[in-house]
């Protein structure tokens, strides 16, 4: 939000809420800038968009961590799986390195063992290669593994690569989770353990 409406000010136009664009939350820079301009009742010039999408990455990477933290319950759960012997992966379309500075700025890298981001492979999600990479980069196998997502691009790509997905109501999709056609739906991450292991006996 605020590399966003930095691009915004910088153009002269006025700063979004975060209800007015959250549902692009994971879509990208110009998904995000595209939509900013056309509530500002600008034309966006898709000639200076690369320009645009440049500056916007800049500012985001180097406050990467300034406001981003995890959700309540995230690191107690990944702990708790961790020491039960869970790989654990990140898959993302997000750019591996923005990734990575993500997980280092809030202190969660420590606790995954891969990470595959919409640049690490030719293919981005909702392919299902780069889950299918992120699993066996943890040292998984897919006849063993879930994800947890909270788009209908990360239930497709679950889908894709056969393996069962938890959707979280929390997140960024855009719509009710419940509606992507997950195999469950939390709305906590003390509930993730239960939901996991029930989904794991089915396997």
């Amino acid at each position: 939000m605020r590399a966003l409406n930095q691009i915004l000010s910088d153009e002269g136009l006025c700063a979004v809420q975060r209800a007015d664009v959250a549902g692009l939350f994971g879509h990208g820079a110009r998904a995000l800038i595209g939509e900013g301009f056309r509530i500002g009742n600008r034309p966006l010039d898709t000639v200076r968009l690369p320009e645009l999408v440049e500056r916007f990455v800049a500012f985001y990477a180097a406050e990467i961590a300034v406001e981003t933290r995890p959700y309540p319950g995230l690191v107690a759960a990944l702990r708790r799986l961790s020491l039960r012997g869970f790989g654990l992966a990140v898959c993302t379309n997000k750019r591996e390195d923005l990734s990575h500075a993500v997980l280092k700025g809030t202190g969660l890298s420590p606790l995954f063992s891969a990470v595959v981001g919409g640049d690490s492979l030719p293919e981005h999600k909702p392919h299902p290669r780069p889950l299918l990479e992120a699993i066996a980069l943890a040292g998984g196998r897919a006849d063993m593994a879930v994800m947890v997502g909270d788009s209908e691009t990360d239930i497709a790509t679950a889908r894709a690569a056969g393996v069962p997905v938890i959707a979280v109501d929390f997140g960024y999709g855009g719509r009710p989770a419940i509606e992507f056609g997950a195999d469950a739906v939390i709305s906590h991450y003390e509930e993730l353990d239960q939901v996991l292991e029930a989904l794991l006996l089915t396997r």
